[in-house]
């Protein structure tokens, strides 16, 4: 790998994505350690309500931006309510729950919040309409994630001092605000598309908030912008795989090359039959052969995931998917031709 990769995980290394169902911290934890033993993460849990959402958590990450629930989603507000204080607090149930299960652990420790341009799509203004729509909003949301997010790594590696701890930003909605396909708060019209280069300064900054340490971006959605992301400077790019085009494989390829970890989703998200282990990475070893990547640095290159988060799982299915993961992993390391 090279260096701009800052290896901080295992060859044959497989995690999770964020969410996990139901509404016990302590739960998840154990699944996801007990699990994960090699590549845990920090979960959500999106049962319990507005909060405990993926973009909940993340306000409630924020240094001096407070916002509450209106019917439409997320508004902005002049002080911290009821709404950021329950942010807050599931985050710390989450993080005590997590300490308790990682003591004496040692090695990469997965944590996410919403990147800058899903947040600021999803977050209304006053007025209603989204941040996005707002330049100036959208830089002071990013400083403020930015800021708010140096703390909460600085308390992770406080929790979990034997942790290599991986942010990982979920994107989203990134291909939409790159392609001026995210609508206004009447629906009649979209907000329009947002420079690549100011995308990119954007997520450059962010990158920067982990002090050297590994920084991943995770979308579930179709079309994930590869190239930028590599050069924002993302150390590995999180994707569903089935949602892959021929469109994307030569910036796959050149991210590859150029050092930038691929955490391919090859597991569903929700119930299902799983197939064999092996069966689940076919398709990562046929796209290998046919970028004419090298099959010695499969393993390394590549961290199996589920397809997206866990939230709308069973209990019983989230902690088979993640153990499938870690076997499809596995069989990836052990036959990568």
């Amino acid at each position: 790998m090279s260096e701009n990769s800052t290896q901080k995980w295992p060859a044959g290394a497989a995690t999770g994505i964020g969410s996990m169902p139901g509404g016990d911290a302590r739960e998840a934890a154990k699944t996801v350690t007990g699990s994960l033993e090699a590549f845990p993460y920090l979960s959500e849990l999106p049962a319990r309500g507005p909060g405990a959402d993926m973009i909940g958590r993340t306000i409630g990450m924020l240094v001096e931006v407070y916002a509450h629930v209106e019917p439409s989603g997320w508004r902005i507000s002049d002080r911290p309510g009821r709404d950021t204080r329950r942010a807050r607090a599931w985050l710390g149930e989450d993080l005590d729950a997590l300490e308790e299960f990682t003591q004496g652990y040692e090695g990469p420790l997965k944590v996410s919040a919403v990147g800058p341009w899903t947040l600021a799509a999803s977050l209304e203004l006053r007025n209603g309409e989204a941040a996005l729509s707002d330049p100036g909003a959208c830089r002071d949301l990013a400083a403020s994630l930015a800021e708010g997010l140096r703390g909460h790594l600085a308390d992770v590696r406080r929790r979990v001092p034997g942790a290599q701890v991986v942010l990982q930003l979920d994107e989203p909605s990134l291909t939409a605000v790159l392609q001026g396909r995210v609508k206004s708060a009447s629906g009649y019209r979209t907000h329009r598309a947002v420079d690549r280069a100011v995308v990119e300064g954007a997520l450059r900054d962010l990158v920067g908030v982990a002090e050297g340490g590994p920084v991943i971006v995770h979308s579930c959605a179709p079309g994930v912008p590869f190239g930028l992301l590599r050069r924002a400077g993302a150390a590995g790019i999180s994707f569903d795989f089935a949602l892959l085009t021929e469109r994307e494989e030569e910036a796959i390829g050149e991210a590859v090359e150029g050092g930038t970890a691929l955490f391919a989703g090859v597991v569903p998200g929700v119930d299902g039959r799983l197939s064999d282990p092996a069966g689940s990475v076919m398709g990562v070893r046929t796209l290998w052969r046919r970028l004419g990547l090298t099959p010695g640095i499969l393993a390394e290159s590549v961290v199996v995931t589920p397809s997206c988060g866990l939230a709308g799982a069973s209990p019983a299915y989230a902690r088979s998917a993640l153990a499938h993961c870690v076997r499809a992993a596995r069989s990836l390391a052990d036959n990568p031709e």
